[in-house]
């Protein structure tokens, strides 16, 4: 009768006592027991970040669900034993939710899913079957299926709960709101779930996280009434500290509006010798208190403190945040901003809130300094290559000696500013700041301390007798130099100690003299960068700064001093833009600059016709359009068709797809006509496309087409045709290194103008090979013409200033024969041609 009491498959009341008993007492709880060890896990693995608002569930996480993955295991084993042993117990349900828990814990989301429904369709217990239902949540809301979470809280909350799943109702949305940043609805639910806390609850800390989103939604009564009553739950010490901390910044004002108070509330916290390890956080936190009453100066003192008092790597990056914020949009003081943004960057964790925004305002900063420096130092080696070597030496000399720290007796040494800038690109025009007394709340000031370390130490590790470290060294790892110190005695140790001393200002003098743009095309090269300084500074104010007062400055100097600039259209268009609003006139002025003079550029298009956007982008899609059947035309040989297409798809507009019908033009014109006309095709289309992508593509060909002329050319001889009626070119030809090319063109375009005016003829460049250019002047009838030209531009060369102090060779050549002086780069042989054809046939 016993034994039959205790089947499994019995109903009475004794079968029932022996497998709830048997069932709770084993199976049951153990599998419970593992769970809560995992839990303790999850909940011990997460360290608190008092400077967010905590979690109010620690975050489930992959890496660590596999250290936990035996009592995983062990959990649903247990529980299952339970299950299948005593299916007719009371536990059964609990077990199943222990089952699914487990499922959870190790991201397991599908059977956990299953779990958790098994048990609200199948289970007996009414409230297991809503803690099922509230674990079913949980894990929606882990795996950011947020609809399907929603849809069982609104469930739920149609259902009679007991008090312990009213109140984890009201936990789990919350953690559902918190997940998705609802603030408002996270301080509703558990607002709802204080009235229901147990002990076992961990109140003080819902309070705590309770008072912290009052804090951040501005509500500062309401939070400290919530840090207030988190401090009678007697919570740990560190949440108690915060707490406390907290108070400080909200319940003086909101109450009494005595600021007094809330200072000395701050101070009495740093004088507890219990919270000697918080002083960075309580000097951050009286950072933030004085930047909320405009105590800007306070601030950035205590937050510098925060930095030197601490070793909180969290704590140093937010304050290292909060100062380049005041420097960034209080003071306007980007480069200082810069260096804090570049800490703040460094110090924080890349799971920051807003990391990414910070990183990429830091990003702004330093493009926007760069260019600021770039300015002030091509602009100081302007200035420096108009001086002599020893007026320079001379004012490197004098920075130097101004540096350094003059000697008193018997009074502490008065700590000199620190310039911002490298030595050098004070030389002229010196930009220094003093961004803090102490030393080590200065970051430019450490910067320049380490490099200077590093210039004479070298890099040691930090260890102690540093100084000594080398001698410490064995005999057979240390340097050649100190082993030779050795053995050398003391000539070479005072050799060693004289380079060790040399003279920095002669290094500075060295680096600087490296850099001075001494010919003509460094001195370009020194006003190109300015050009593109100016430009990008006005750019990031206009765009990124949202500064239209400075953008307007620089990019007015930008016109003033480069006028021939190629962003000249652009630049009036946003000068346009900006002023269109606030000064109507101004905005004309420039708007009638940019139609008249930059009548094509796409900002002129723009003003001109406000929907010119639209009609261009409904034009580039009618070019594709045309682009597909001219490739098929190309590809089935039909060339005169694809060649009619192309044309009339390029008659539309200007767009961004223009290249691509140019290139298959010329692909076209490689089936159709010589080599020749195809190469001069290509380089000048990679000339003029050189930003495109199809640049990189058309040079491929033009490697191809080059290696099939020479291939093509090889053995034959060079027979050039003496039928002279068809059209010419007028040919300058000169050496490629000399750069000419822009000086020649534009001469030879000022001498048709003076002199040809009625032939409207044509200037190109075109390179020959990898010596000489050539500059064509194309569209002369015949050989009479030709002649003509060729002998007014050689009586008239001297008196063309731009040309007279260079060597080139020019000649007049039919169309047909330059394409085979192009093909065969038969320089000489060509020049013996035209005098003995055309020189001495026409004298």
């Amino acid at each position: 009768m016993l034994l039959l009491g205790c089947s499994s498959e019995s109903n009475t009341w004794s079968s029932k006592a022996f497998h709830n008993t048997t069932a709770h007492y084993n199976g049951y709880y153990y599998a419970k027991d593992e769970i809560t060890t995992i839990e303790n896990t999850i909940r011990e693995s997460k360290k608190d970040d008092y400077n967010r608002v905590l979690w109010l569930f620690p975050s489930l996480d992959s890496t660590l669900a596999i250290g936990y993955e035996n009592e995983i295991q062990e959990a649903i084993k247990m529980a299952s034993l339970a299950i299948e042993r005593h299916p007719n117990s009371k536990w059964v349900d609990d077990s199943y939710i222990l089952v699914g828990k487990a499922r959870l814990y190790s991201l397991d989301w599908g059977n956990a899913i299953q779990t958790f429904k098994y048990v609200n369709t199948k289970g007996t217990d009414i409230n297991s079957r809503h803690q099922a239902l509230l674990l079913l949540a949980r894990t929606f809301t882990e795996h950011s299926e947020f609809d399907n979470a929603s849809a069982v809280f609104s469930y739920l909350e149609k259902e009679k709960l007991s008090k312990k799943n009213r109140k984890n109702l009201y936990l789990e949305k919350a953690y559902h709101y918190q997940v998705q940043g609802d603030d408002n609805n996270l301080v509703g639910s558990l607002t709802e779930a204080v009235p229901l806390l147990t002990r076992t609850d961990r109140a003080g800390r819902i309070y705590f996280i309770l008072g912290q989103v009052y804090q951040k939604l501005g509500f500062e009564a309401e939070a400290y009434n919530f840090f207030r009553e988190c401090l009678q739950t007697h919570p740990e010490y560190e949440v108690d500290f915060y707490a406390r901390l907290y108070m400080a910044q909200v319940a003086e004002i909101s109450k009494s509006r005595n600021i007094a108070n809330a200072r000395k509330s701050f101070k009495k916290l740093l004088k507890d010798s219990k919270n000697r390890e918080f002083k960075d956080k309580i000097y951050y936190e009286m950072g933030v208190f004085e930047r909320k009453q405009h105590n800007i100066e306070e601030a950035i003192s205590n937050y510098q403190l925060a930095v030197r008092e601490g070793s909180n790597k969290q704590i140093d990056g937010e304050a290292f945040l909060r100062m380049g914020e005041i420097y960034y949009d209080t003071l306007k003081d980007y480069e200082v901003a810069k260096l804090y943004y570049d800490s703040a960057v460094a110090s924080l964790s890349l799971e920051y809130e807003n990391f990414k925004v910070i990183k990429e305002r830091q990003e702004v900063l330093s493009e926007f300094v760069l260019n600021l420096k770039t300015i002030e130092w091509q602009d100081s080696l302007l200035v420096l290559a108009t001086l002599d070597s020893a007026t320079i030496m001379q004012g490197i000399q004098a920075y130097y000696e101004s540096q350094k720290v003059p000697e008193t007796k018997g009074k502490k040494k008065k700590r000199n500013r620190v310039s911002i800038n490298q030595v050098s690109s004070g030389l002229p025009s010196s930009s220094t700041f003093e961004l803090s007394d102490w030393y080590f709340g200065n970051p430019s000031a450490l910067a320049l301390g380490q490099q200077e370390f590093r210039r004479v130490w070298g890099n040691i590790p930090l260890e102690d007798n540093w100084r000594r470290s080398s001698r410490a060294t064995p005999i057979n790892t240390r340097p050649a130099d100190l082993l030779n110190s050795d053995l050398q005695g003391k000539e070479t140790t005072t050799q060693v100690v004289e380079e060790t001393k040399r003279d920095p200002a002669l290094d500075e003098y060295d680096r600087v003299i490296s850099e001075l743009p001494k010919t003509e095309e460094q001195v370009a090269q020194a006003l190109g960068k300015i050009e593109e300084a100016h430009f990008a500074l006005g750019d990031l104010y206009y765009f990124k700064l949202l500064e239209m007062e400075n953008a307007v400055i620089y990019f007015e100097r930008l016109l003033t001093r480069f006028p021939l600039t190629e962003h000249r259209p652009e630049v009036l268009y946003k000068l346009y833009l900006i002023f269109k609003g606030n000064d109507p006139s101004r905005a004309d002025a420039y708007a009638l600059e940019l139609k008249n003079n930059f009548p094509e550029s796409s900002y002129a298009k723009i003003l001109t016709n406000p929907d010119y956007l639209l009609e261009s982008s409904i034009a580039l899609d009618k070019q594709k359009v045309f682009y597909k059947s001219a490739y098929e035309k190309f590809e089935n040989k039909n060339y005169n068709e694809a060649l009619q297409i192309l044309s009339e798809a390029m008659a539309l507009e200007k767009t961004s797809f223009y290249p691509n019908l140019e290139l298959l033009k010329i692909l076209v014109v490689g089936k159709t006509e010589s080599t020749t006309r195809y190469i001069y095709s290509l380089e000048e289309f990679i000339k003029n496309n050189a930003e495109s992508d199809l640049a990189e593509y058309a040079k491929q060909l033009l490697v191809a087409a080059r290696d099939y002329e020479l291939g093509q050319n090889k053995g034959k001889e060079i027979s050039y045709s003496v039928s002279f009626d068809s059209p010419h070119y007028f040919v300058v030809v000169y050496r490629l290194e000399e750069k000419l090319e822009n000086v020649i063109s534009s001469s030879m375009i000022t001498f048709n103008n003076t002199n040809f005016k009625d032939s409207r003829l044509k200037v190109s460049n075109l390179t020959m090979n990898d010596t000489y250019s050539l500059t064509l002047v194309s569209d002369l009838t015949g050989i009479t013409s030709a002649i003509k030209y060729y002998r007014s531009f050689v009586e008239k060369q001297t008196s063309i200033n731009e040309l007279k102090n260079h060597k080139f060779n020019t000649f007049v050549i039919t169309k047909d024969n330059f394409d085979i002086f192009y093909r065969t780069k038969s320089l000489n042989e060509y020049i013996q041609f035209f005098e003995k054809n055309y020189i001495l046939q026409n004298p």
